[in-house]
């Protein structure tokens, strides 16, 4: 194996962003990535601070999402939901870029929206994943914004939401980790199911991931190493 358990682990953003999880589910969901020490739970944004409380001490990020995810928010609004995340106790935060401004090619307008959340995030010592929804565009969009967010200082460039018809590919995740500066991390979301999708992504160069079934990949992981 070329792989450790904490290295698969750590590339698992745990999602919790279901529209209909109860309390009960989105505080069992904050243990399960506790006991499995994944890199972050991603929840809906009402559930940030709760979630921080319950994973306070550990190495488990909280996350949330700005503008999702339908990224048709005002900036105003997404920095107004950055805001309160930080204040949450959010650590990476998951904004969607405005889809239709990126379709009709407003770029000055891209650019302002993402970059008010990024500086508005890494002042605060938070990071942010820029979602493309890449279902909805051409490949010349996601060049663009993979190069825009290598200049705007994003932390990830991300695939999907996971609600839109088509999720990670293989060709998007290699245009990505094509056209994305080194030093921008790509995390691929929509469709992550298996361990051995996980490892494939993982070759591909991607560092994270969305997941819904992490336990089933994570007992998985600990069944072929061992452990």
């Amino acid at each position: 194996m070329d792989y450790t358990y904490s290295q698969i682990a750590k590339m698992i953003d745990h999602s919790l962003l279901n529209p209909t999880l109860t309390t009960a589910e989105l505080e069992k969901g904050c243990e399960i990535a506790l006991k499995y020490e994944v890199a972050s739970v991603c929840i809906m944004p009402f559930g940030l601070k709760r979630c921080a409380e319950l994973l306070a001490g550990s190495t488990v990020a909280p996350s949330t999402t700005i503008g999702f995810p339908h990224g048709g928010h005002t900036t105003a609004i997404k920095m107004a939901e950055a805001e309160q995340a930080l204040r949450d106790g959010g650590i990476e935060l998951d904004m969607v870029v405005n889809i239709s401004q990126v379709l009709s090619e407003n770029w000055d307008y891209v650019r302002a929206d993402i970059g008010a959340v990024i500086d508005l995030t890494h002042a605060a010592g938070g990071k942010v994943k820029v979602i493309f929804e890449n279902a909805y565009l051409q490949d010349a969009h996601k060049i663009k914004l993979c190069e825009m967010c290598g200049e705007l200082g994003a932390d990830w460039v991300k695939t999907s939401t996971g609600y839109a018809p088509s999720g990670a590919t293989d060709d998007d995740l290699k245009l990505m980790r094509k056209y994305a500066p080194p030093q921008v991390q790509v995390k691929a979301a929509g469709g992550v199911r298996t361990l051995d999708r996980l490892l494939e992504i993982r070759a591909l160069g991607v560092t994270r991931s969305g997941a819904t079934r992490t336990v089933e990949m994570l007992e998985e992981c600990k069944r072929r190493l061992g452990i």
